[in-house]
């Protein structure tokens, strides 16, 4: 079995250059479509604390709860032991009937759950079983496979995964695994004639479809083809995604509002309701500030800044005294449909929110959705935010009020982020837990213990996310720096892990 320790230097890490009017790295016309390649330069490897969200006070971690870091531990490898016994190299598994599901395409596998908890393991101090991943990834993980896979699945949990597996352990052959899958992902981008990335494309043969792309499809790549960047002196991956931004936000609203969906070959809008925070355009959002902070880029900066002082205006609404987004028409701000309603999947904005320098409106956010928890203690997959009644009742081990809590608590120092945090675990524990994992429900409203409820899935994303937070909010590993430390929209730690040994 190959080492976990790294096996050479760390690669140097050069920052990307500034986008945007009078940067340096201003992105030229070439008239060509052709891909330049140079070496991203820049003062600095980690942006400073504050841009990153970490409170201004420069407080540091509270101290650690070992009991409770302990419970937290203990359901991780609970779920990680039931995935091993059942579905060691496929996907994900099913551990009610102890088989497996394949993610990205039927017959075809990518240890995806490899892939999503390697860094986790590493976080959590278990080495043997971070190196057993190491060793499949090396040895297993095809990325030329004869399968068309959705691109913004692959880079935030494949591409992502395995470079924070190379941040954590330094193993190369991780570095060059990842650049293999980012090369074969790149087509979906460089055969575009818009940037706006085709949705699919075969790791195989390169041959890209799927010509209408979500918002979250367009610009849930900058983190993980940035550090790829970086690290490799390959200015294509950042480059592809900067561009395709730029795509997608030079068609904004008169309102500076943005709507669903674009036609990626005429640059159409095929979707005009700006749905915001909600599925499908939320990591959207979450990129332009976590990619314009990491990388110094002043352009997604300003983005960023644009596009969110125009959904507070024309989005946020009061209802029953709560927080909520409404959806409206992105050119006349009108509001679409008779009803409110909100995606669990929308509740990581109340972090986001606070981070990106509107923190009143990121505690109100989340308090929102901490009315929904006091309601419905497993968070349902959508909700009427009028009534907090269930629209879909579904609770598919979703991590995103968890990754909230995680980030106000980084922002603020105060408890009870990280108590409602483990209100949110002891709740997963008492109504998802199997004999060989966790599950997904089918309805939250349901009473507990009911099989005919389960729904027989531990995604990928519950090894990569929901312990995690829970884990560097109670543990203080020494493998994490705090200070700096940075998550994908997949939970990847892609900045701020350690390589030591404690």
């Amino acid at each position: 079995m190959a080492s976990l320790i790294h096996d050479g230097p760390s690669l140097p890490l050069p920052l990307p250059e500034a986008h945007g009017p009078g940067a340096r790295g201003s992105e030229q016309e070439t008239g060509s479509g052709s891909t330049r390649r140079r070496v991203l330069t820049g003062a600095g490897v980690a942006a400073s604390a504050l841009v990153l969200g970490v409170a201004a006070s420069g407080r540091q971690p509270a101290s650690a709860d070992a009991r409770l870091a302990a419970e937290v531990h203990s359901e991780f490898l609970h779920g990680w032991r039931g995935y091993r016994a059942a579905a060691w190299g496929y996907d994900e598994v099913r551990p009610l009937s102890g088989t497996h599901h394949d993610f990205f395409a039927p017959g075809r596998t990518f240890g995806l759950t490899i892939v999503e908890a390697l860094d986790t393991l590493f976080l959590m101090g278990e080495n043997l079983e971070a190196a057993l991943c190491c060793d499949w990834i090396e040895q297993h993980l095809d990325p030329v496979q004869d399968a068309s896979v959705q691109v913004f699945e692959a880079v935030i949990r494949l591409v992502g995964g395995v470079l924070a597996g190379y941040q954590a352990t330094g193993r190369r052959a991780l570095l060059g695994r990842a650049r293999e899958l980012a090369d074969r992902l790149l087509p979906a981008f460089t055969a575009s004639p818009t940037g706006l990335p085709y949705t699919h494309v075969n790791l195989r043969t390169g041959a890209v479809h799927g010509d209408v792309a979500t918002l979250a499809e367009i610009g849930s790549n900058a983190l993980e083809f940035g550090l790829l960047s970086r690290l490799t002196g390959d200015a294509r991956y950042y480059e592809a995604s900067v561009r395709a931004y730029r795509a997608a936000v030079s068609r904004r609203s008169a309102l500076d509002l943005l709507g669903t969906s674009l036609h990626v070959e005429t640059g159409r809008w095929t979707d005009t309701a700006a749905v915001a925070p909600n599925a499908p355009v939320d990591s959207f959002y979450e990129y332009l500030y976590t990619a314009g902070a990491q990388f110094r880029d002043r352009t997604l900066r300003s983005w960023y800044r644009t596009l969110t002082a125009a959904i507070l205006r024309h989005q946020a609404v009061r209802i029953g005294g709560r927080l909520w987004f409404r959806a409206v028409d992105f050119r006349s701000g009108r509001s679409v449909g008779t009803r409110t309603r909100q995606q669990e999947l929308g509740s990581f904005y109340a972090g986001l929110l606070a981070k990106g320098g509107a923190p009143q409106q990121g505690v109100a956010y989340f308090d929102s959705w901490t009315a929904v928890l006091d309601r419905h203690p497993v968070l349902p997959e959508s909700v009427d935010c009028a009534t907090l009644r269930p629209v879909d009742p579904s609770g598919l081990l979703r991590p995103e009020y968890a990754n909230a809590a995680f980030d106000l608590w980084r922002m603020t120092g105060l408890d009870r982020y990280r108590q409602a945090a483990y209100r949110w675990f002891t709740a997963m524990r008492e109504r998802q837990r199997v004999p060989g994992g966790y599950t997904t429900l089918r309805d939250v409203t349901a009473p507990p213990g009911s099989p005919q409820n389960y729904g027989d899935l531990t995604p990928g994303y519950w090894f990569a996310e929901n312990l995690k937070y829970l884990w560097l909010m109670f543990s203080a590993t020494p493998r994490f720096d705090y200070r700096v430390g940075l998550l994908s929209t997949e939970g990847k730690a892609l900045v701020g892990l350690r390589q030591r040994w404690v």
